[in-house]
């Protein structure tokens, strides 16, 4: 009866001690696969210059509470973000426009991640002594009809014309909004919002166009038709010069990736970073806007 007692034990502990070994490998088999879906998170982002403060930022933000995830975020113009998000070399492709209006691009691959609206403003060198123009006028002086800042009230002083290069967000949202069809006038063409801001800045005479995150004292904004461009214009269209801000993934995103672009659009990056560095966020517009720039009310 002894021997039968101690048999049954043994039995019973060795039931256990496989239930315990069981489920701690089960445990150790799920735990990997879980944690490296998104801490161990590796992100390239590439594009839009307009939006690489807000993206770099966040980044920084995001990686603090996920020491393990790797997010490198670089400009090049939305173009190059949207070209090589499609070709599959970047994990993200940052852009100003709807990957539907960049030509050559078959936008039914990719996956539109709006995170942000940012608007545009023309800027001039702080000397030029004109703070308003009409959007005829402004027109006028890209196309190189309006030559010398005089003709708008402003110093005896040449207009110097800097644009933004071919496959530029920036470029194809002001040219949309202001140039009515119309091209502009054959000048010098900078790759980034940064640069342009420093040529402005630095040279007598000179007008560009920049997203409101990089207009500075030195490179005052001006107004149109007497409109002033305010985050407060932008949510209601008042202000004309405006675009979303995609963040555009091939297809849908991995886990990783997929749990930054939701810290994105998460309250400490829209209620916080986003107002902080000069955007507007997509919770707070009272219009929206599509591929075709029809614009309608929310």
């Amino acid at each position: 009866m002894k021997r039968k007692s101690t048999l049954i034990l043994s039995l019973m502990l060795l039931s256990v001690v496989s239930v315990l070994v069981s489920c701690g490998n089960a445990a150790s088999s799920k735990t990997p696969s879980s944690s490296s879906s998104t801490a161990d998170t590796k992100v390239v982002a590439v594009g839009s210059t307009a939006l690489q403060p807000l993206v770099e930022q966040a980044a920084q933000l995001y990686t603090t509470d996920h020491p393990n995830a790797k997010i490198t975020v670089q400009g090049g113009g939305s173009g190059t973000g949207l070209s090589q998000v499609a070709q599959g070399s970047v994990t993200i492709g940052n852009s100003d426009i709807f990957a539907e209006q960049e030509a050559g691009l078959d936008a039914t691959k990719l996956k539109d991640h709006q995170v942000a609206v940012v608007g545009m403003a023309p800027v001039v060198n702080q000397d030029v002594g004109v703070k308003n123009v009409t959007m005829s006028q402004l027109r006028d002086i890209f196309t190189g009809k309006i030559t010398n800042w005089q003709t708008l009230g402003g110093k005896n002083e040449k207009i110097t014309v800097v644009n933004r290069a071919a496959g530029s967000g920036t470029r194809a949202t002001f040219e949309a909004a202001v140039m009515n069809g119309q091209k502009a006038m054959t000048t010098q063409e900078q790759d980034s919002n940064g640069t342009v801001q420093k040529i402005v800045a630095g040279t007598p005479g000179a007008i560009s166009y920049l997203a409101f995150s990089y207009v500075k004292a030195d490179v005052p904004a001006l107004s149109v038709d007497g409109v002033k461009p305010t985050a407060a214009n932008v949510q209601t269209n008042k202000w004309k010069i405006w675009s979303y801000e995609h963040m555009y993934t091939k297809g849908t995103p991995d886990a990783g990736t997929k749990a930054f672009l939701n810290f994105m659009n998460s309250s400490a990056v829209q209620k916080s970073l986003v107002t902080k560095l000069g955007y507007i966020s997509i919770q707070a517009m009272k219009v929206t806007k599509d591929a075709n720039n029809k614009v309608s009310p929310l």
